[in-house]
């Protein structure tokens, strides 16, 4: 087993206490996110309580818990690292209440005999977050402790209010950490690496060089069995404000004074002050063909499961440029990209059939997708007699360092992140109440939603809304495939 650096992980052994352990999310991520993070000893030592509506004993908790590792785990499990989790995991149905987990917190604690924290994970529907976080309050297990709380956070400024504000009756807002797993994956944070360690761009990223930027995340998939739940909430709820906003403020801050959680989370918060209101007619909201017709959708609903829109951000950096953020499910194919369009010359010297200007302005474009992935495209000479250009692009790929088996998941990054008390890739109360403050005309006004095809791109307006420019998705050229030649 490879040496975890000094500093990587938390300093005291943790009790976490996994509320909502046999949901899906927890199957597919957290238990085995936890079970890696355990097992390659990033976590000095630990005791799990899982907390679920389920009426199963300690037993029927393993076996769930092994069963998720095999399923979803992206790693091997060797017997004797499964023995060693199995035997610090414990369970407590939801309908014991308070006194019950209390009883089973002391009991880890006690395992332990050292000094130690809690970390309250709440893995569960927006309507049970409250309640859960009340019996945590009644079972006294708020001291020394942090809570992940999932999204959403609210679904307007009115009710993001209230749960903040009920929130900060029983824990402090430095123990919340709100968590957004895009932020979580490698590719969001080198963004921070990439614009603030090189010398080479960060004099060029504001409004004198950049004429657009785009942060583009279509999905393939549908809903599935969330057809209820996203019918509260829709595509701008569920992806816009919890997600895309979050990347645009990594994208857009100013540089911070350090790398310190409280720095980097002012300067996202500055851009969030600085963005203007989302106005109606500047989106464009679809739903797919079909969904009013799936189990639990209105056959009326306005619910839109895509959305497109521009932003902008008032402030001297990106005064005058524009953002273009687009989201959907069941579109042509999953993409997580953001990409920077540079102004073009204002002049060109090259005769007309050239083929400068044909195929629009150089792209800086980063790949969110887990294998980080970044392209930078730019006219070249074509070989050969006369003068004409191609546009080329120099590629970079987690693959070719050779360190892509030591991505940390985005859960996994996340989850030890709160361990330790870090908040660089959390959302504070007052980012998340100014998204929802912008977010109102929309809210209070939107336009109506329009059909699109599954497989598709989205509805046609998405094209005027970004006109003159065009979306980069689909890309004209795939990424390279960095185990062939050419390109």
């Amino acid at each position: 087993m490879a040496k975890i650096p000094a500093g990587v992980g938390p300093r005291f052994p943790q009790v976490v206490v996994l509320v909502g352990a046999t949901g899906d999310l927890s199957r597919r991520k957290l238990l085995p996110g936890l079970f890696h993070l355990c097992s390659a000893g990033f976590i000095p030592d630990w005791r799990i309580v899982g907390v679920s509506l389920d009426d199963i004993d300690v037993e029927g908790f393993k076996a769930i818990a092994r069963n998720a590792l095999d399923e979803f785990g992206s790693r091997k499990t060797s017997p004797a690292a499964w023995e060693r989790f199995a035997a610090q995991l414990d369970y407590v149905p939801l309908a014991a209440g308070a006194p019950a987990l209390k009883d089973a917190v002391a009991r880890a604690e006690a395992s332990l005999g050292v000094e130690c924290r809690r970390l309250h994970y709440l893995s569960v529907p927006p309507s049970a977050a409250l309640p859960v976080v009340r019996m945590l309050g009644e079972a006294e297990l708020v001291e020394r402790s942090r809570i992940v709380m999932e999204k959403p956070f609210g679904t307007d400024l009115a009710s993001a209010r209230v749960l903040n504000a009920k929130l900060h009756q029983v824990f402090d807002e430095s123990q919340i950490f709100r968590i957004d797993h895009f932020l979580g994956k490698e590719p969001a944070q080198n963004i921070l690496a990439f614009r603030f360690a090189n010398g080479l761009f960060e004099p060029i990223w504001n409004r004198n060089f950049i004429d657009h930027v785009q942060i583009d995340v279509p999905e393939t998939l549908g809903l599935g069995k969330r057809s209820g739940f996203y019918e509260q909430t829709g595509a701008y709820r569920d992806m816009v404000v919890t997600h895309l906003f979050q990347i645009l403020g990594f994208m857009a801050m100013e540089p911070p004074t350090s790398l310190d959680p409280e720095h980097i989370g002012e300067e996202k918060n500055k851009v969030f002050r600085s963005m203007l209101p989302i106005l109606p007619g500047d989106v464009v909201r679809g739903q797919y063909s079909g969904y009013r017709g799936e189990e639990g959708v209105d056959p009326d609903s306005d619910t839109e499961t895509f959305i497109a829109l521009k932003c902008h951000i008032d402030n001297w950096r990106w005064a005058g440029v524009p953002f273009y953020l687009r989201t959907g499910k069941r579109m042509a194919e999953g993409q997580r990209i953001i990409s920077i369009a540079f102004r073009e010359p204002p002049k060109s010297m090259f005769p007309p059939g050239s083929g400068v200007g044909a195929q629009g302005p150089d792209h800086l474009t980063f790949d969110l997708a887990d294998a980080s992935k970044m392209s930078l495209s730019f006219y070249g000479k074509r070989p050969g007699p006369g003068m004409r250009l191609d546009k080329l692009s120099l590629q970079f790929a987690m693959t070719d360092t050779g360190l892509a088996g030591e991505v940390l998941e985005a859960y996994e990054r996340l989850i030890l992140d709160a361990m330790r008390g870090d908040r660089t890739l959390f959302t504070t109360a007052e980012g998340i109440e100014r998204l929802w403050e912008v977010s109102q005309p929309l809210l209070d006004a939107p336009p109506p939603v329009r059909l699109y095809e599954p497989g598709s791109w989205g509805p046609k307006p998405v094209h005027q809304l970004i006109a003159p420019h065009a979306w980069r998705l689909p890309f004209e050229r795939a990424w390279r495939n960095p185990n062939k030649s050419g390109g």
